[in-house]
């Protein structure tokens, strides 16, 4: 009896093991077939990270990806989405990120001066025009004495939007042509305006209790409205120097600013598919910054 339940033990663990071994040979033929799979369909490509704000601009990086196939260039672009361009910059000087597409010449040059980032910009992309909002009042001269105004809390954006409210004939400034003027630069405010800094992301919400705010054009798309509801829009002639700014960019390290791999990828970016999906989706929150 004994030696029969030791026979049946064996059997059994004869059989646990050949189906053991089914499974894993298996589970290798899967593993197999997805790496064969991967190789037909560009194995071997060259993976370039982009650090990006959110997901506003995923549409304009797929068709990024889409111009690159075409090109059988066997670059895959992966996205890494960030909540602030101060984290981007960050990630690209330490090589998290191959590169970034998150602000414009200004932020640059302001964020690197001021962390001693070695970056450099390979290309162009959009400019995103910042107007003049309210919900109280339809045109600047509607604006009433101490009305307050809401505008972006970051060094760069509060210089522009200084510079939309002077156009708006609301302030003066000490120098109209300063890329980046600070409250301290208004020299003239007849109607004694109070400006106040506030997260760019917010302002919007905020214009039932403010007279008015200026602030980015994605944040006016993402709130359902249009570039054109602004009570002031500032003309973002690309030929204008005084543009030249606030034209959104594509960065990396100094280093590898002229990694061929790179370049690729902003060629693509440079294609008429890529500008007619700017163009396509912002709905004129966003202008192509580069000939096609």
């Amino acid at each position: 009896m004994a030696q029969t339940k030791r026979t049946g033990r064996k059997s059994r663990a004869k059989k646990e093991l050949a189906v053991l071994s089914l499974v894993m040979m298996l589970l290798l033929a899967a593993v197999v077939g997805v790496d064969l799979h991967l190789d037909r369909t560009g194995a071997g490509a060259q993976t370039v990270t982009i650090g990006v704000i959110g997901s506003s601009d995923d549409q304009i990086w797929k068709a990024v990806q889409q111009e690159l196939d075409r090109r059988n260039e066997h670059i895959r672009i992966r996205l890494k989405p960030f909540q602030d361009a101060i984290y981007v910059n960050q990630a690209t000087a330490n090589r998290e990120v191959d590169l970034n597409a998150a602000q414009h010449y200004a932020y640059l040059e302001d964020d690197a001066r001021t962390n001693h980032y070695k970056l450099s910009v390979i290309g162009d992309t959009y400019i995103s025009p910042m107007n003049l909002y309210s919900r109280r009042y339809s045109k600047p001269s509607q604006f009433q004495d101490g009305d307050k105004v809401a505008i972006p809390n970051n060094a760069t954006n509060m210089g522009r939007a200084l510079k939309v409210l002077a156009d708006a004939k609301l302030i003066g400034l000490r120098d109209p042509k300063a890329t980046n003027p600070l409250p301290e630069d208004v020299v003239e405010n007849p109607k004694h305006l109070r400006l106040e800094q506030v997260d760019p992301a917010g302002i919007l919400n905020l214009l039932p209790d403010y007279a008015g705010g200026v602030t980015n054009a994605n944040f006016v798309v993402d709130a359902g409205m249009s570039v054109h509801d602004a009570i002031h829009e500032v003309p973002y002639d690309l030929q204008n120097p005084a543009n030249k700014p606030y034209i959104n960019i594509i960065v990396t390290t100094s280093d590898q600013k002229d990694n061929p791999i790179y370049a690729k990828v902003v060629r693509a970016y440079h294609s008429k598919p890529v500008a007619d999906t700017i163009t396509r989706v912002y709905k004129g929150a966003c202008v192509p910054a580069f000939k096609v």
